[in-house]
């Protein structure tokens, strides 16, 4: 490659970056929807290949049962883990002045005398009336959620245009995807051909690995910390354990996080320290099955990201793209990886490095 060409291609690359900076407002849907696609693009292919007697399914009917099957899922899913996450924050909330003032009586006595009086009783009858403002008896997730939307015209347009275009983008990115594969890599010139079928395979590898296996495993420590909090008797066994679940790709956050929100759940209702220790061991139970279990066998090692890399990537993509970044952040540091373990072959085979000759 001349030094006109890799220029150009420099120069292609900082434009689409910028490209996709300014449009990265209006990216989102159609970054949900890749990734769906991409996600259930491997059942497409193989619901293809089944045969039953002389009876195939083509591509698009294909196509139509994954899709049926993701919406029917989620839908059902929403059903059983909203009204059920509403109904424990709403006996949370009911339970809460009890709490309150078992703080006032036991731990802020014991806080005074150990760091002084600057530590003051709460307020209860206060704290009451200013979460219950956000949280009205009877009213529900999605009420609250219309009414949040319903001030902005322009919001509910969004929304609508989301809700519609994600399932509408997906179907298509589905039904056409093996189709847009070979034909980016017919753009490629054939002397590079192989190289970035190479790349791209690896790359596939990567991002499968991340997408589908992680995704998997976001969801089954959800399950399982969520099913263990229940067993202890938590309230807010559901709420906790599925944001400790979805935030579970950084590594350890989700566990930090589960465990944070757990103690002072369980220390507010139970008013002891014995569950703390239940809690504990719910949490050590998922990551032990998280790193010797699901990880190996739905994962993998073939990501290997570092856990400082992870959280800059997700840190760096939420600063440069807001939610749209955060969302695309490790799939991008993921294909990244796979590049500069290509050049860092390359690099200890040349003959820069293993040359004689010094600076």
């Amino acid at each position: 490659m001349s030094d006109s060409q890799k220029w150009l291609v420099l120069a292609f690359a900082l434009a689409l970056g910028w490209l996709l900076y300014l449009l990265a407002p209006i990216l989102m849907p159609f970054a949900v929807a890749a990734i769906l696609a991409y996600l259930g693009d491997p059942l497409v292919d193989r619901l293809e290949i089944l045969k039953y007697r002389n009876f195939r399914l083509n591509r698009t009917w294909a196509v139509i049962v994954v899709f049926l099957g993701i919406i029917v899922t989620a839908t059902a899913l929403m059903l059983v883990i909203i009204p059920t996450i509403e109904y424990q924050i709403g006996e949370f909330i009911d339970k809460l002045p009890s709490y309150l003032q078992w703080l006032n009586k036991s731990v802020i006595p014991t806080l005074q005398k150990y760091f002084g009086k600057g530590i003051r009783p709460l307020k209860i009858e206060q704290l009451i009336v200013y979460i219950r403002s956000y949280w009205q008896d009877g009213s529900s997730v999605s009420e609250n959620l219309i009414k949040s939307v319903s001030h902005s015209g322009a919001v509910i347009v969004g929304w609508v245009m989301n809700l519609v275009l994600i399932p509408v983008i997906t179907f298509y990115l589905l039904r056409d995807w093996d189709d847009l594969v070979a034909r980016v890599h017919d753009l490629f010139p054939r002397r590079y051909a192989s190289t970035v079928g190479m790349l791209a395979a690896e790359a596939d590898d990567v991002l499968g690995a991340f997408l589908r296996g992680q995704f998997y495993v976001m969801l089954a420590l959800g399950l399982i910390y969520s099913v263990g909090l229940l067993s202890i008797g938590l309230d807010l066994a559901l709420l906790i354990g599925m944001i400790a679940g979805l935030i579970s790709f950084v590594p350890y956050m989700g566990a930090f996080v589960g465990i944070t929100m757990a103690f002072m759940a369980a220390l507010l209702q139970f008013q002891d320290a014995m569950h703390l220790v239940s809690v504990l061991i719910v949490f050590a139970v998922g990551h032990s099955l998280e790193s010797m279990l699901l990880t190996p066998w739905l994962v993998g090692n073939k990501i290997g990201l570092h856990p400082v890399a992870v959280i800059f990537a997700v840190l760096a993509g939420g600063q440069l793209f807001g939610f749209l970044g955060i969302l695309l952040a490790l799939p991008v540091a993921s294909v990244i990886m796979v590049l500069l373990r290509h050049i860092h072959e390359r690099y200890t085979f040349s003959g820069f490095y293993g040359g004689g000759s010094g600076l």
